[in-house]
């Protein structure tokens, strides 16, 4: 027998072997305590989802925006009624009343 024989505790099964106990603490510390370990990976996989949803959401208002955008490039009556209704403004020879009544 080999001087250097690593020797099963007896409180321990004897199915159960020292190499198997290090291989399973060290997945185990690989899994839970390292740099990419479970915890932190299902923190950042949650992050990620969060930014693509406001991205999708960004993506969305900007293609709503382009649309207003074209919409008062090309139509001068809404370009018209957008800086009457918004800003207030008149023609010269018209008089404005703004109530607050809905």
């Amino acid at each position: 027998m080999s001087r250097f024989q690593l020797k099963r505790p007896k409180w321990m099964p004897r199915w159960v072997n020292v190499p198997l106990l290090i291989v399973i603490a060290f997945l185990i510390t690989l899994a839970f305590f390292g740099d990419n370990n479970y915890v932190l990976t299902s923190k950042y996989r949650s992050q990620i989802n969060e930014l693509k949803s406001q991205i999708k959401n960004n993506e969305d208002s900007t293609a709503m925006y382009n649309a207003k955008i074209n919409e008062l490039k090309t139509d001068n009556e809404s370009l018209e009624r957008l800086v009457r209704e918004k800003y207030g403004m008149k023609r010269t020879n018209e008089e404005v009343y703004i109530t607050d009544i809905p």
